[in-house]
């Protein structure tokens, strides 16, 4: 059948299964934008307040549902204000496919209005980026996008279409999308062999697990693994929820913001076998003195992430949850009755604390747990309540736990919000964020009152940029330059202004009815959580420090 550009780009969505997509509309996308308005009972589009606000909300949905995130843009600045969202989703390997729009191909190169080379700007930070000059080559460019985005591991693919392509006609034929291969091909027996005998012979060993198993949904799997080694499991902040947080096992976060537990145990293993984690800085400190008593065995299916930053003894590349698979299917049940009993033993000895006089970051996560049983999806901004999310919410199953993690994007968590709630309507979703990060892209709390988007915002609110703030406090001097803010901005008022339901909390006893509350009412919320200015995330790594040198106030003070 012959159809316009703008129609195929909607045809290609409905062949891969969006229901949802984010977006701003402008000039160069009308034609798509006319076609979604045809087709609004097939694709829901959730006009954001901002560009940004779409890519993260794109994001969101992936996480949360294992699905490609769409979102959509205009040429120029339109296109541009995606960047950063992609930038986000490329660090944390997330699929999503965003499409803008550009001038006409006549116009391409001759700074038109709102023309920018945006499949350029972002070739760094995407999987792969395309721009279609041709109709007939669109259809095939968007199936391709989104193979790409799914395939082996995951990540943003970028497609830019000229104007005229979306008005021009070509014979368009349906297709089924292609089945996605989980890659196999990589993984040799000579490897899974050699994993195996490191693992008979460890009296020691540790598992270490990170994004990647969400991405392979190989939690099952992962389990299982866990059960047969007889090991300690430590994660990352991606990771959270790859592994019960409330398995006795389980030891904590590894890392600057790690417990005591995992950096000492990490540090006296004999065998760390890593599976899908790439030794971020933030996760390994000092990488001459990370886990030096141990030997690595690396399980991850991008072989580039193999002696990237951490000097490997062994690896196996391929699909985590084949890998994984193939590896219960030959192992041995082992036992390390020894070694469990002193991962117990720094596990009592080292546990998270906090102070518990008044309303406190760590309070307020450690309440959000126990008001939704832990079932809940909870988004983060970045700093130190996103810290205190990872420490003190524990993650019983993955996809639960979404945050900005090789990024560190302020601003990423409400937007991330709103996509989880779409794809996961039937879960509560908390967005816990810090003032700062609040201020970043406020602008979508009204985005989620226009669609009454049910979902609770708490702003753990200290008047300051509070992880940087800490960092001047420990290593500046306290010379707190442009880190305050003190100002006279009122956050219940101002979600009341975008349309949704303000609150404010300000002791420890207020919290918990409140927050019942907030999700109750089934409307966009804003918890304003008043706490003091100098808490600080503990137990800490200094830059470039050892892990096992992780310090806490008390240690501070015992100096």
């Amino acid at each position: 059948m012959q159809l316009k550009g703008a129609e195929i780009i909607v045809e290609c969505l409905k062949e891969q299964g969006v229901d949802t997509v984010f977006g701003y509309p402008g000039g160069s996308i009308l034609n798509v934008y006319d076609e979604l308005y045809k087709h609004k009972d097939e694709i829901t589009h959730i006009l954001t307040s901002h560009e940004q606000g779409a890519s993260h909300a794109a994001d969101g949905y992936a996480r949360a549902t294992g699905k490609v995130g769409v979102c959509l843009a205009t040429s120029g600045p339109g296109a541009t204000n995606l960047v950063t969202g992609i930038a986000t989703a490329y660090m944390d390997s997330i699929p999503m496919v965003a499409i803008t729009a550009n001038v006409g191909v006549s116009l391409l190169g001759k700074d038109s209005f709102q023309e920018i080379d945006i499949a350029g700007v972002v070739m760094p930070i995407t999987k792969y980026s395309f721009i279609v000059k041709d109709v007939n080559k669109l259809a095939d460019t968007i199936r391709r996008a989104f193979e790409i985005a799914k395939s082996g591991r995951p990540g943003p693919v970028l497609v830019d279409v000229t104007k005229d392509v979306t008005a021009n006609t070509t014979e368009y034929r349906p297709a089924i999308p292609n089945h996605i291969e989980r890659v196999t091909k990589t993984i040799q027996e000579t490897d899974l062999d050699l994993a195996i005998e490191l693992i008979g012979q460890s009296k020691r060993p540790y598992i270490f697990v990170g994004g990647g198993v969400i991405l392979s949904e190989a939690s099952k799997e992962l389990e299982e693994f866990v059960n047969k080694v007889h090991a300690p499991v430590a994660d990352t902040l991606m990771g959270k929820g790859a592994f019960d947080g409330e398995n006795e096992l389980y030891t904590g976060m590894l890392g600057m913001h790690g417990t005591k537990a995992s950096n000492l145990g990490v540090t006296e293993c004999d065998l760390l076998i890593t599976i899908g984690a790439r030794f971020s800085d933030r996760v390994t400190g000092n990488t001459k003195t990370f886990a030096k008593k141990a030997k690595i065995l690396q399980i991850d299916v991008d072989p580039a992430e193999i002696n990237k930053n951490v000097m490997t003894h062994a690896s196996v590349i391929g699909d985590i949850k084949e890998v994984l698979s193939r590896l219960n299917s030959k192992i041995e049940e082992h036992k390390h009755e020894e070694w469990l009993m002193h991962i117990k033993e720094l596990k009592a000895k080292h546990p998270l604390k906090y102070n518990d006089t008044g309303l406190t970051g760590p309070y307020i996560i450690e309440q959000i747990y126990q008001v939704t049983n832990g079932d809940a999806i909870i988004t983060t901004e970045v700093g130190q309540h996103q810290m205190w999310a990872a420490q003190f919410y524990k993650y019983k199953k993955p996809r639960t736990f979404l945050t900005s993690g090789g990024l560190g994007t302020m601003g990423y968590g409400l937007g991330a919000c709103i996509g989880a709630k779409m794809g996961c309507p039937d879960k509560t979703v908390i967005n816990v964020a810090g003032d700062g990060c609040f201020r970043m892209n406020m602008n979508e709390i009204a985005t989620a009152a226009r669609y009454n988007i049910p979902i609770v915002e708490v702003v753990v609110n200290n008047h300051v940029l509070g992880m940087v703030r800490q960092w001047q406090t420990l290593f500046y001097g306290k010379r707190y330059s442009y880190t305050v803010l003190n100002d006279a901005v009122d956050f219940v008022k101002l979600a009341e202004a975008m349309g949704a339901v303000g609150m404010r909390v300000t002791s420890k006893e207020e919290f918990a009815p409140t927050l019942k509350k907030a999700i109750t009412l089934n409307r966009p919320v804003v918890i304003d959580c008043q706490i003091d200015l100098d808490d600080k995330v503990w137990p800490m790594v200094a830059p470039n420090g050892a892990i096992e040198e992780a310090f806490t106030e008390e240690d501070l003070k015992n100096k």
